[in-house]
């Protein structure tokens, strides 16, 4: 029996080595996805305003092909799947839709927002970058769902690193409860 308990000390102490950053990151993540408006106020992070975008005016009329040109000057190496109309922050804009993300311009005001799952960069007419925005709560939620970015493995790390946590868990009550089981026999005897 101390043989086993030897092993399973072992095991418990790799695993436990081998699960931590997971425990971590669902932990983190967890709390995030749960207080998020409360976690970035502790860091003052504060939202950008758009306040003075109505008082821009496009210099030429913002059509579909506006959106999909400028799609293409973000990321030159796209493919422009669709174009379609959408409301925006309550504004009427174009929504070009590519493989590297979505690009969508204010038919009214002409600035644009560049868009991907992660982040935002938004630009004013002329092109210049007034903002960018990292989208944590997306992040954080893929890091708690599969425990990696990229989505490549799906959920197989997750799912490894959980049945580890099971084994991890099941190791350290053993560890815990077997010398406790000792103790009370030889209290009996």
């Amino acid at each position: 029996m101390n043989r086993i308990l030897r092993l399973l000390r072992t095991l418990h102490s790799w695993l436990g080595a081998f699960v931590m950053p997971w425990v971590v990151i669902i932990g983190a993540s967890g709390v995030y996805l749960n207080h998020g408006n409360q976690i970035m106020a502790l860091f003052g992070y504060v939202e950008f305003s758009e306040a003075g975008f109505d008082l821009l005016s496009p210099v030429q009329p913002v059509t579909p092909e506006t959106a999909r040109g400028l799609s293409l000057q973000v990321w030159p190496d796209a493919i422009v799947q669709r174009t379609k109309q959408v409301q925006y922050h309550g504004r009427p804009s174009y929504e070009a839709s590519t493989d590297k993300g979505t690009l969508i311009v204010s038919r009214t005001t002409g600035h644009y927002y560049a868009k991907t799952p992660y982040t935002r960069r938004t630009f004013a007419p002329s092109g210049e970058l007034l903002h960018r925005k990292f989208y944590w709560g997306p992040v954080l939620k893929e890091l708690h769902k599969s425990g990696w970015l990229g989505g490549g493995l799906q959920t197989w790390l997750a799912d490894i690193v959980g049945i580890a946590m099971i084994f991890f868990g099941m190791s350290g009550f053993t560890l815990w409860s077997v010398p406790k089981i000792r103790k009370l026999r030889r209290k009996r005897l």
